[in-house]
């Protein structure tokens, strides 16, 4: 390559990292900005009078632990796929 053509790729690279820096700092600031998940007590009661009407007797929660939406899509899928016989 000749060196203009160098000196044009360099440019475009250091804008390139120069934009990516940008981008990170601007992730960084909206990650910590973001409130931690909390569950009130109000979703606390739902759940447990859920739980109560589905097993007729009154559950004891011990713990409850957010799970982001993507395991739920994984292990509804997998059940789909276990669902199906495959025939050979």
């Amino acid at each position: 390559m000749d060196d203009t053509k160098q000196d044009e790729m360099l440019q475009l690279l250091r804008s390139l990292h120069d934009e990516v820096q940008g981008l990170r700092k601007r992730v960084d600031m909206l990650e910590a900005n973001q409130p931690k998940r909390v569950i009130s007590e109000e979703l606390v009661c739902i759940l447990s009078s859920t739980i109560a009407a589905y097993l007729g007797v009154k559950p004891r929660i011990r713990q409850i632990r957010l799970v982001s939406s993507e395991s739920w899509a994984h292990q509804g899928r997998a059940t789909i796929q276990a669902s199906h016989a495959l025939k050979r």
